[in-house]
Parts: C-alpha cells; structure tokens; sequence
C-alpha cells in the first residue's frame, strides 16, 4: 500500500509540475496538425489504460512480476528517479516546451541540463515512471503498456526530429550524432 500511495504521489506531482508550468512557454508559430497527432495519443491512451488494468483480458491481468521487498525498492528508485529527471528536463527546455510537435516563436536547440545526455529525456522520464509503474502492479498488461507507450513516444520523437532537422539544419544533425534520442550512449 505504501508502494502504491508512492507511484500515485510521483505521477500527481508529475501532472502538478506539468499543469503548472504549461502557461509558461513561448507562442507557437508552426504546429502539428490533429490528425498527425492521433497515433501518438490512440497509443499512448491504450497504453494507459492496459497499465491501470482497465483491459480486462485474461492474458493481460496475468501477474508475471513477483512482489517483494527488493522489487518495491526497484520500483520506487526507478519512479523517484524518473519523476526528477522529467522535472529536470522540462525545467531545461523551459519556455520552448509543448505537449504537441511544435515551433516556439524564437525557438532555441537546447543541449543542456539532461539534453546534454540524452535528446528527448522527458520521454526517457516517463517511460521510466511508467516501467516503474508496471512493475509495482506485476501485470503482464503493464508491460504491453510500456511497448505501446514506447510506440507512441517513438512515433512523436520521429516528428520532432524531422521538425528539427529543418528548422536547425546546421546544428540539429551534429547534436543528433553525438547524442543519443532516449538512453545515453544506446538507443
């Protein structure tokens, strides 16, 4: 129960920072349109709702992680640390964030903070909360969950790459050479 009230309270603080700090960001003068957006959102809301058990197929309410001390001290490290690193890089990215593929009126290439390690660590963060998530509930849904959820990021970084490449010609393949899109030096 304490593990439980844990994630609930990394992922509530997570929303919090996220609704808090939305208002602060630079207008948009180049977005993505609705319907690219649907994949990334059918994904990810699927992959939602197969973590928090709301598919109640047999095979995916299965428990394929056993509980015990050590894998609730994973658990919590991993979400804990997944809840810093979000804030981090969002708080790094500052005003050029948004929720969709976007260009920020004044938009700036940042590589610092945890962009210097990883190009999309707001995505690394979350996946990592949720894997943490998954874990915590050991059913095997919540894994499925976390290859949507993968999915759905992947597609989106693909995007935002692409939206870089072309407002950044110069600047965006070097730092995309050096530095990996979501696990430093692997993926």
């Amino acid at each position: 129960m304490l593990l439980r009230n844990f994630i609930i309270a990394c992922w509530v603080v997570f929303a919090a920072y996220w609704a808090a700090t939305a208002a602060s960001t630079k207008r948009s003068v180049e977005r993505q349109s609705w319907a690219s957006r649907s994949w990334h959102l059918l994904l990810l809301g699927l992959a939602f709702a197969l973590l928090l058990g709301a598919v109640p197929l047999d095979p995916l309410t299965r428990r394929v992680v056993p509980s015990g001390l050590a894998v609730e001290i994973l658990t919590a490290v991993l979400c804990a640390a997944g809840l810093i690193l979000a804030i981090w890089a969002r708080r790094a990215i500052g005003s050029n964030w948004s929720a969709i593929v976007t260009l920020k009126k004044d938009h700036a290439l940042v590589t610092r903070g945890p962009y210097r390690y990883v190009r999309h660590p707001i995505y690394s963060a979350i996946l990592m909360m949720f894997f943490a998530t998954a874990l915590a509930v050991g059913r095997s849904g919540g894994f499925a969950g976390l290859v949507l959820c993968f999915a759905s990021f992947w597609i989106k970084l693909r995007q935002e790459e692409a939206l870089m490449m072309r407002h950044f010609p110069n600047e965006y393949p070097a730092y995309r050479a050096r530095v990996k899109a979501l696990v430093p030096f692997v993926i």
